[in-house]
C-alpha cells in the first residue's frame, strides 16, 4: 500500500528522493523557518491541484508556515495543554479524517519550549508518525537543526520515513537527505546545491568539509545546545550557583528561573505555584533535580508531600518541626519515563482506545496489566534504577503512584492508582526485577477501571494525565523477622465524623493503627482503625465491652523472610511482649474491659492485649504535634487537608514523624443544619438512621437497590458473593438508573475486601448512585465500619455521594421492611441474565409501583439523624 509515487511540488527534490510516497514522514532540519516553508508551500499547493485533501496543523506560536490557499483545511490544536491532551486531540483529528491526507505540521521544535523536555518531543513523533504511515498519509515536520538533544533526534531518525537537513553556505541553499526510506541512488545520500534548473550533488571530500565547516554543521548533535528548558534553565542556574552567588536572592532573572524550573518539576496549578513560590526554596528544587530519574514532573503526591515539610519547616510555631519529621529519602520517577515506556512498548494507542471506551471490564484490565509487565525501559533508565536501588540496599521501599492530577486541589484520586510496596531482599538481579515489576503495575493502575471513571466523573477525561512514581524507604523498624512502622495512619485538619457534641470538628481527626498504614485506609476485614478526636482524644465512639471487638487485630508489614507484604495477627507478632514501648499501645483486657498498664513490662502479663493507644494519647505528645502541623498546614494551603504518615516514639518518650502525603480535602455534603420533614405517613418512611456522616437533600430518587442482608449472609459460596459487585457495577453502568438516580443498601460494608462483612464492589461499581446505605446487623457480623478516612470514603465525599449506616436494631432507627418485601423487583428488566440472583438483589423502578412516588434522602450530619422516604 505504501509504494504509490506522489510528487513534492518540486520536481529537483522528487529527482533526488525518487520521489515521495504515501505512508511518508518527512522531517526538515533547517536553520530558518523560512527555508521549511519554501518545501512546505509547494507540496501544499501541489496536494490540492492534485485534489488531495490538505491540512495545516497550527499549534505554535511562531508565524504561519503556509500562506492561505483555496481548498487548504487548518486546524488549531493546543499544546498548552500538556502532551497527553495535545496527542489525543491529533490523534482524533487524524483518525477521523482518514486515509490519503496530506498534512503539513508547525514546528516541532515549538513543542519542546511548551513541554520542556525533547524526551516528549520525540514521545509525540513515535506515536504519531506510525498512525500516519498506516493511513498511507504524507507529513511534513520541521526541527530546528543543532538545537535537540541527539537522543530525541536518534529516535526521529528512526522512526521516519525521510529525514532531510537543510542548510546555507556560501550564499547558496543545500539539500543533505540523511535517512529515505526504501529508496536508493549512488548520489542520493550526499549534499546537494540546490541551483537552478537541477540540484547537483557535492561529490569532492574536499569541496564537501568545507561546505560543512562553512555551514557550521558538527558531525554530532551535542546535548548542551538544546533548546529545551528542561536543559536550559537548568544550565543558567547551574551557573549562578557555580559563581557562589546565593541563589535565593530576590533578583529577578533567579526568580523568574527558579519559577520555570518549579513549573517545569512540580506544576502550573495557581493554587498549588502559590504554595512552591512562598515556601520552596532553589536548593530544594536542586535537591529533587538530583533524584529524579529521567525528567518531566514529580506529580500531585510527591510534591504535596514535598510542599508540606517545607511548610512545617518554615511556619514558626510552638514545635520546631525540624526536630520532629525524619527524612524522608525519596526519589522521582520523572512523568516523561511514563510516556516513553507506553510509546516503546507499544502501549500508547492502546490507552488512548480504552480512555474513550465507556467501561473497561476488571477482566480486560488483567489483559492490560500483562502486556504492561511485559514492557521494556530504555537502557539510562535501567541504569538510574541500578544506581538508585544500590543506594537503598536492601531496605524495604514503596513505588507510589504520583500522577499530575493525583493529590490536586478537587480531585485527590484517593486509592486510585497503585502503590507497592517491595520488600527488597535478595540478590541485586532479584531486587531490580521486584522493583520493575512495581513499577509497571503503577503505570498500568493509570487506565484501572476505577481510575478511568473517576475521572469520566470529573470531566478529566482529556486532561493531561501522566504517571509520575515516588520511590520512598519504608518508614519502621526490624522486629523478628518483620519490618513495620509501630504507628501509622490517616490526620485530617477537620472532623465531619463528631459522635458527641464535646467534639470541636475544626480542631480535625487522626485515623491510626499499628503498621503498616494500609489498614488505615482501605476498608479490610473484621479490624477497625482507632479513631480519634484532637479535640479529645481519650473520647471513643465505643465504649465499655465493645471497645476489644472494635479495634485492630491484624497487622499489615513487611515478613523479611519472606520477602513480601503480609498480613498477620495481632497476637503472632506480639507474641514475647516484647515489643519496644509496647505499654504505650495496648491495654490489657480485664473482666472484659480494657485497663491500661501502668508499667513498662508486660512480658509476665497473662492478660490479653488490645490495642486501644491509650496511654500513647495521655503520656506523650503525639497528638497535640500531630494537631499542631493539621493547623499550620490548613492555615497555609488556605482550606482542610488529608495527610498521611507515620510516626514513633523513642525510649525517651520523644515522637518523631514522618508526613508521607498531604493533600487538599473535600467536605462531606452539607456541613449546616439541615431541616428534617415532620409528619411523614409512617407507610411512605423506607428508613430512618440515627447516625450520618455526609449530610444534604437529595433531589428525587427513581431507583432502589437493596441486597438483602439475611439472604447476603446465608449464602455459602464464595463464588457467589463475590460476582454480587459485578452485578452492582451492571447496574450502576445502565444509562436509564444513571439518570434516573438511585440509592444503593446492602449489607455491612461496601467496598470491603472480605465478602462476608459486605459486597466487595470498587468505585467503578457504584460511583452513579446518589445515596449509599449499610445495613448493620451485628447478629451476621455485617457492621458498618464508620469508615471515615478511608480511600473508598473519600471517593464518596468528592461525588457527592449521601452515606449512610442503618442499624434496624438501633432503637433510634427505623427500616419499613414491608415495603422493601412488597415491592416487584426489575432486576431481570435490566439484566436478563442475572435471574439467580433474584431472592437477593432487588431493584425496585419506585414511580412505576408506587402510583408515581420517588424516594427522598434528608440527612443532618449535626444532629446525627436521617430519613428516606416515598412522596
Amino acid at each position: 500500500m505504501h509504494s504509490r509515487m506522489v510528487t513534492s511540488g518540486l520536481i529537483a527534490l522528487d529527482h533526488v528522493l525518487q520521489g515521495l510516497r504515501l505512508g511518508d514522514n518527512v522531517v526538515w532540519q533547517v536553520d530558518s523557518l523560512d527555508d521549511y516553508r519554501y518545501f512546505a508551500e509547494p507540496f501544499a499547493r501541489q496536494a490540492i491541484r492534485d485534489g488531495k485533501r490538505c491540512i495545516y496543523l497550527r499549534f505554535a506560536p511562531h508565524a504561519p508556515i503556509l500562506p492561505p490557499l483555496d481548498g487548504l483545511v487548518t486546524i488549531p490544536v493546543d499544546p498548552h495543554l500538556g502532551f497527553d491532551a495535545f496527542s489525543g486531540a491529533l490523534h482524533q483529528i487524524i483518525e477521523a479524517e482518514g486515509r490519503e491526507v496530506f498534512y503539513v505540521f508547525d514546528s516541532l521544535s515549538a513543542l519542546v519550549v511548551e513541554w520542556a523536555t525533547d524526551e516528549l518531543l520525540a514521545n509525540f513523533f513515535q506515536v504519531t508518525c506510525p498512525f500516519l504511515f498506516e493511513l498511507d498519509t504524507v507529513a511534513y515536520f520541521a526541527l530546528t537543526r543543532g538545537q535537540h538533544s541527539h537522543g530525541a533526534v536518534a529516535r526521529i531518525r528512526d522512526t521516519t520515513q525521510v529525514l532531510l537537513d537543510i542548510y546555507q553556505a556560501k550564499g547558496e541553499m543545500y539539500l543533505h537527505p540523511l535517512k529515505v526510506w526504501d529508496r536508493y541512488s549512488p548520489q542520493m545520500f550526499l549534499p546537494h546545491v540546490m541551483s537552478d534548473p537541477s540540484w547537483t550533488p557535492v561529490f569532492g571530500s574536499g569541496e564537501a568539509a568545507a561546505l560543512s565547516a562553512s555551514a557550521g554543521r558538527g558531525p554530532l548533535q551535542v546535548m548542551a545546545k538544546s533548546i529545551a528548558p528542561w536543559e536550559s534553565v537548568y544550565r543558567r542556574l547551574m551557573q549562578y550557583r557555580e559563581t557562589g552567588m546565593d541563589l535565593d536572592e530576590k533578583t529577578p532573572e533567579v526568580a523568574a528561573l527558579k519559577q520555570e524550573l518549579s513549573r517545569m518539576m512540580i506544576g502550573t496549578h495557581p493554587e498549588f505555584s502559590r504554595l512552591v513560590d512562598n515556601y520552596v526554596t532553589l536548593n530544594d528544587l536542586f535537591d529533587i533535580r538530583d533524584r529524579l530519574i529521567g525528567s518531566g514532573r514529580i506529580g500531585g503526591k510527591a510534591a504535596g508531600m514535598l510542599v508540606a515539610r517545607r511548610i512545617l519547616m518554615a511556619v514558626p510555631g510552638e514545635t520546631d518541626f525540624s526536630e520532629i519529621l525524619d527524612a524522608h529519602d525519596s526519589f522521582y520517577i520523572g512523568s516523561d519515563v511514563f510516556f516513553t515506556f507506553l510509546v516503546n512498548n507499544d502501549l500508547f494507542r492502546l490507552r488512548l482506545q480504552l480512555s474513550r471506551a465507556t467501561q473497561i471490564s476488571h477482566e480486560e484490565f488483567a489483559e492490560v496489566e500483562k502486556r504492561f509487565l511485559a514492557g521494556r525501559f530504555p537502557p539510562e533508565i535501567m541504569e538510574q534504577f541500578r544506581d538508585m536501588l544500590a543506594y537503598f540496599g536492601q531496605a524495604p521501599i514503596i513505588a507510589r503512584s504520583s500522577s499530575l492530577l493525583e493529590d490536586s486541589f478537587g480531585n485527590a484520586f484517593a486509592g486510585k492508582y497503585r502503590s507497592e510496596y517491595c520488600a527488597n531482599q535478595g540478590t541485586p538481579e532479584e531486587r531490580l526485577e521486584a522493583f520493575l515489576r512495581a513499577v509497571k503495575l503503577v503505570y498500568a493502575s493509570a487506565i484501572n477501571p476505577d481510575a478511568m471513571t473517576y475521572r469520566r466523573a470529573r470531566g478529566l477525561g482529556e486532561s493531561d494525565e501522566q504517571m509520575a512514581i515516588l520511590v520512598q524507604r519504608v518508614s519502621g523498624t526490624p522486629y523478628k523477622q518483620f519490618f513495620f512502622p509501630s504507628l501509622a495512619g490517616v490526620a485530617f485538619s477537620r472532623n465531619p465524623y463528631a459522635w458527641t457534641d464535646r467534639i470541636d470538628p475544626a480542631r480535625g481527626m487522626i485515623r491510626l493503627v499499628f503498621g503498616l498504614g494500609t489498614r488505615a485506609v482501605n476498608r479490610v476485614g473484621n479490624d477497625y482503625p482507632r479513631m480519634i478526636a484532637v479535640s479529645h482524644p481519650q473520647l471513643r465512639p465505643e465504649s465499655g465491652a465493645k471497645i476489644a471487638k472494635y479495634s485492630q487485630w491484624e497487622v499489615d508489614l513487611i515478613d523479611l523472610e519472606e520477602n513480601t507484604l503480609t498480613t498477620r495477627p495481632l497476637m503472632e507478632v506480639l507474641e514475647g511482649r516484647d515489643y519496644p514501648n509496647l505499654y504505650l499501645l495496648v491495654s490489657l483486657m480485664k473482666d472484659g474491659y480494657p485497663a491500661d498498664p501502668w508499667t513498662s513490662r508486660l512480658e509476665t502479663t497473662q492478660d490479653e492485649l488490645v490495642l486501644t493507644f491509650n496511654n500513647l494519647l495521655v503520656k506523650t505528645a503525639f497528638v497535640r504535634l500531630i494537631g499542631e502541623m493539621l493547623t499550620r498546614l490548613e492555615k497555609a494551603y488556605g482550606q482542610p487537608l488529608d495527610t498521611e504518615f507515620t510516626a514513633a516514639v523513642d525510649a525517651a518518650g520523644r515522637v518523631r514523624i514522618n508526613l508521607l502525603q498531604c493533600r487538599p480535602m473535600k467536605l462531606p455534603g452539607a456541613t449546616g443544619p439541615v431541616q428534617l420533614p415532620e409528619g411523614i405517613p409512617p407507610e411512605r418512611v423506607l428508613f430512618r438512621s440515627g447516625r450520618t456522616i455526609s449530610g444534604g437533600v437529595t433531589p428525587p430518587i427513581r431507583y432502589l437497590l437493596y441486597i438483602d442482608p439475611e439472604w447476603y449472609g446465608a449464602i455459602d459460596s464464595p463464588e457467589t458473593k463475590k460476582s454480587f459487585g459485578r452485578i452492582v457495577g451492571r447496574i450502576n453502568e445502565n444509562p436509564a438508573v444513571a439518570q434516573g438516580r438511585i440509592l444503593m443498601m446492602g449489607p455491612g460494608r461496601w467496598g470491603s475486601s472480605n465478602i462476608n462483612l459486605g459486597v466487595n464492589a470498587s468505585y467503578a461499581d457504584i460511583s452513579n448512585t446518589t445515596v449509599l446505605v449499610e445495613m448493620a446487623r451485628e447478629e451476621a457480623g455485617q457492621v458498618p465500619e464508620v469508615s471515615y478516612g478511608t480511600h473508598f470514603f473519600l471517593d464518596l465525599v468528592e461525588a457527592q455521594i449521601i452515606y449512610l449506616p442503618v442499624f434496624p436494631n438501633d432503637p433510634e432507627a427505623e427500616f419499613n421492611r414491608e415495603v422493601f418485601e412488597s415491592l416487584p423487583n426489575i432486576l431481570t428488566d435490566l439484566l436478563p441474565d442475572a435471574g439467580r440472583f433474584g431472592e437477593v438483589i432487588r431493584v425496585f423502578d419506585l414511580p412505576a409501583t408506587t402510583g408515581g412516588l420517588y424516594a427522598h434522602v434528608v440527612a443532618d450530619p449535626q444532629s446525627q439523624r436521617a430519613i428516606c422516604y416515598l412522596e
